[in-house]
C-alpha cells in the first residue's frame, strides 16, 4: 500500500513537479494541469501578438517585409518568429487566417452592438475594405506554386460570404437595405472598388461608402 509519507518530489522545478516517487522506487503521476495550461496560454498570447506585429509590417513594406522588421515590431527575437513560423508562407498565411477570423467574428458583434443593421453592414463592409487594402503583395504571393496558399481563397469565402450575408439579411428584414442583395457579388464588387487603392489619386473607402449608401432603401 502506498502511503504519502513514502512519497518524495521526483524533480522540483520552478513549475512544480507534478511526478512523485515512491522511496520503493514506484513512480506516479500527479494531476496538476495548470501550469501547461498556462503555457499553452502564454504560446497563444505570443502567437497573436507575432500575427499583430507581421500585418503592422506587411501594411508598411508589404508581404515581403524583413523577419527583423517583425521582431523588432513585436519584441522578440527572429528566432522566436522562427520557431512559430519555420517559413515565410507559414507566416503570411498564419496572419491572413487570423485577420480573416478577426473579419468573420466581428459581424455577429456589430450586428449585436450597433444602433441599426445598416449601421452594423456599413461597418462591416469598412472593416472588410481595411482587411484588403492592406495586403500588399499578398495576391502575388498567392499565385506563387507554395501549396500553403492553395486553400486561402475558399477559406476566406467559406468564412466571410455567410458573415456578409447574415448582415444583408438583417438590414434586409428591417427594411433599411434593398432586398435581395447576393453577398458574394457585393463582396466581389467591393474588392474591386479595392484595385489600385494604393494610388494617392483614389479613395477606395470613398467609392465603397457610395455603395454602402446605394444600399438604403429611399
Amino acid at each position: 500500500m502506498l502511503h504519502m509519507r513514502n512519497l518524495v518530489p521526483l524533480e522540483h522545478t520552478e513549475h512544480r513537479s507534478v511526478f512523485l516517487r515512491d522511496v520503493t522506487g514506484v513512480t506516479v503521476a500527479g494531476t496538476e494541469s495548470g501550469a501547461p495550461r498556462k503555457q499553452r496560454a502564454d504560446s497563444r498570447r505570443n502567437e497573436t501578438a507575432l500575427l499583430e506585429a507581421a500585418a503592422a509590417a506587411f501594411v508598411v513594406s508589404g508581404v515581403n517585409a524583413p523577419v527583423r522588421d517583425i521582431a523588432a515590431r513585436a519584441g522578440v527575437g527572429v528566432g522566436t518568429i522562427y520557431r512559430h513560423f519555420p517559413t515565410r508562407a507559414d507566416l503570411i498565411v498564419a496572419v491572413y487566417r487570423h485577420q480573416v477570423e478577426a473579419c468573420a467574428e466581428a459581424g455577429p458583434v456589430l450586428l449585436a452592438e450597433s444602433a441599426t443593421p445598416h449601421a452594423a453592414l456599413a461597418s462591416w463592409i469598412h472593416l472588410f475594405v481595411d482587411f484588403l487594402v492592406t495586403k500588399h503583395g499578398l495576391a502575388e504571393a498567392m499565385r506563387s506554386d507554395d501549396a500553403a496558399f492553395q486553400t486561402l481563397h475558399a477559406y476566406f469565402l467559406d468564412r466571410l460570404v455567410p458573415v456578409c450575408a447574415e448582415l444583408l439579411d438583417a438590414a434586409s428584414t428591417a427594411g433599411e437595405i434593398i432586398p435581395g442583395m447576393d453577398a458574394l457579388v457585393l463582396m466581389h464588387g467591393i474588392g474591386n472598388l479595392c484595385i489600385g487603392a494604393d494610388s494617392p489619386a483614389y479613395d477606395a473607402r470613398l467609392m465603397v461608402g457610395l455603395v454602402i449608401e446605394g444600399l438604403r432603401l429611399r
